[in-house]
């Protein structure tokens, strides 16, 4: 398991987790250059996680967010720390 990274001020950074078993700590990265969110847009996917935020070594929380419908989901994330998203 990962443990989510904390910059000098002790502020932890995001994390999500991993898609393809819903319980592996993951960082979501951002492009250094750029600043800009690293993002996969899929159509399809698998839904491995809980409806709860799944926590580190260091008890650090992983993002969770609610559906239209108003159902808790995990924030998924690829190995490259990729966000994954469904654009359409």
């Amino acid at each position: 398991m990962a443990n989510v990274k904390r910059d000098n001020n002790s502020i932890p950074c995001i994390a999500g987790v991993l898609n393809t078993d819903g319980a592996t700590v993951t960082p979501i990265k951002i492009n250094a250059t750029t600043h800009l969110l690293d993002v996969s847009d899929a159509e399809t996917g698998d839904d491995n996680g809980g409806t709860t935020a799944i926590h580190d070594a260091n008890d650090e929380k992983t993002l969770i967010t609610s559906s239209e419908a108003g159902t808790i989901v995990a924030l998924y994330v690829d190995s490259d720390g990729k966000l994954l998203i469904k654009s359409t």
